[in-house]
């Protein structure tokens, strides 16, 4: 039987499910790129870069390994522009008598595939996506009996199954989670790792100048990218990582500075989400930094969690919860996105710094996401469509299944906290303590009120009183409830006339595209 083996953008492992018994003798890899895709979103220039070229170098290490591929350059001519277009034209070239791709990462084109195989005329098998510690069916399983489902339990059972950071079926220290340990500010003085970036080769410097010519309005900027764009070269990375930043990850995660966007961080994720890298592989190499005494238990603990609980957590939700998801609206959010998301022309220097990072390097680290542009995303009742879009364009490692519920439950609360036992929301004291970002800001975070109040303390409030109805039988914030509640009516009225006048100044900008 001759099978057309379709590997998408974010599946370049040779491991992959879809290419298990590949035929050398009968079977073709399909590649494309896919133009419909890369406007679904108003994506950075260095996402596009990042992903075509990697894709064209994994085609590449395919044909070395007598592995025959179909290979659709975006501007080729004939290019259809839509992957169930691409796949019919290729039926036609190469006439299999299947067509077989691992589960796609998106809703959407596991759909499409799905119901392809009318048009074809051939039979279209997906198979279970195996990289992942957990299949969506695990996630399922373990989500049925329970009310509320909850990351640290999910990650507990994870911690069993695979053995990491066990000793005699418990967890090695005798505790599971060290995230309190992992909430220091940046120490002054401290010496971070520099991000040494990869140089863009000939392939990579050739898919800049295509994404050049046809997005020449699209965010981001393409001088200094760095990205690796092949296997090794994030092994590389991940190898640079575990030597110069593992060992201070825990203490300085949560940690925001100015002048240094990356701190301890291993800038991995886009290699994990595009096949790069495999999670088991990063996570036992994090592990056996820790048994040889390398890097310390929090800081270890701390990034598997990110990678076997989270990544996986989120991943379950979104199967779970799809398609009807991103439907979801729990506070009632409809303002614009604020235009300053896209152009940095803002006084808040958190938001500022922190947009002008994402245009240059098509990265923020998880505290910039959650507490900077999506917590001021959640005071200000921006909708939710509106902030994830950005969010999945903006980011290089950002798709839509590990984006959207990190969005919509985790950043946003519009899921009514299916995700997360409480909006993420914070003043602008948290900022202040966690970052330098405050120092030399127009607004002071020491200010409730005024014109140099930080505008993150009134609309903190705002949103509290806005969404009483919502919010106010939330056991994680009877706390600040009645701290609200202490307040008297002029101060009350205060925040919500200051509030209401900040916000109506915000525009409702929107990305070139």
């Amino acid at each position: 039987m001759k099978r057309l083996r379709l590997v998408l953008g974010d599946q370049l492992s040779l491991s992959i499910s879809s290419l298990k018994d590949f035929d050398r003798d009968r079977d073709v890899v399909l590649m494309v790129e896919v133009a419909a895709e890369a406007k679904a979103a108003p994506n950075h220039v260095q996402k596009l870069v990042l992903i075509w070229s990697a894709m064209r170098h994994f085609a590449s290490q395919l044909r070395q390994g007598d592995i025959a591929v179909d290979y659709v350059r975006l501007d080729d001519p004939s290019n259809r522009g839509d992957l169930v277009g691409e796949l019919e034209r290729a039926v036609e070239r190469i006439r299999p008598d299947e067509v077989v791709v691992t589960r796609p990462g998106a809703w959407r084109v596991y759909e499409l595939l799905n119901g392809a195989a009318e048009r074809l005329g051939v039979p279209v098998t997906i198979i279970e996506d195996d990289r992942f510690f957990s299949s969506p069916a695990d996630f399922s399983q373990w989500a049925a009996p329970r009310k509320q489902w909850r990351m640290e339990h999910f990650y507990r059972g994870l911690r069993i199954r695979t053995g990491l950071l066990m000793k005699d079926g418990a967890p090695v220290g005798g505790v599971w989670n060290l995230d309190a340990q992992n909430r220091k500010p940046l120490a002054k003085g401290l010496q971070t790792p520099r991000r040494q970036a990869t140089p863009p080769d000939a392939l990579t410097r050739e898919v800049m100048t295509m994404v050049t010519k046809r997005f020449p309005n699209n965010f981001g900027q393409l001088d200094g990218f760095g990205w690796a764009v092949t296997r090794s070269g994030a092994l590389e990375a991940l190898g640079r990582f575990l030597d110069e930043g593992l060992a201070r990850f825990g203490d300085y995660q949560d940690a925001m500075a100015r002048s240094d966007p990356f701190l301890f961080h291993s800038l991995i994720s886009p290699y994990l989400n595009l096949g790069l890298l495999e999670p088991r592989e990063v996570c036992a190499a994090a592990e056996a930094a820790y048994w040889r005494g390398a890097a310390p238990l929090n800081a270890v603990e701390g990034f598997i969690r990110q990678i076997l609980g989270w990544r996986e957590y989120v991943r379950g939700v979104y199967w779970a919860l799809m398609p009807s998801y991103p439907r979801t609206n729990a506070l009632s959010a409809t303002r614009p996105l604020p235009g300053f998301y896209w152009t940095a022309d803002t006084d808040l220097n958190c938001i500022r710094t922190t947009v002008v990072d994402i245009r240059r390097n098509a990265y923020a680290h998880h505290i910039q996401r959650l507490m900077v542009t999506g917590n001021f995303a959640l005071l200000a009742g921006v909708a939710p469509g509106e902030v994830e879009a950005w969010y999945l364009g903006v980011f290089a490692d950002a798709f839509e299944w590990v984006e959207l519920p990190n969005v919509h439950g985790m950043a946003l609360f519009a899921d009514g906290g299916r995700l997360a036992s409480k909006p993420y929301a914070a003043s602008g004291a948290y900022i202040d303590r966690m970052s330098d970002y405050c120092h030399g800001c127009r607004f002071d975070p020491k200010q409730r009120s005024g014109p140099e109040a930080c505008p993150f303390n009134y609309l903190y409030w705002d949103f509290l009183m806005r969404n009483r109805a919502v919010l106010g039988r939330n056991p994680r914030l009877a706390m600040p409830y009645r701290s609200l509640d202490a307040f008297d009516a002029g101060r009350r009225s205060q925040i919500t006339k200051e509030a209401a006048s900040f916000l109506a100044s915000l525009d409702g900008g929107a990305a070139d595209e």
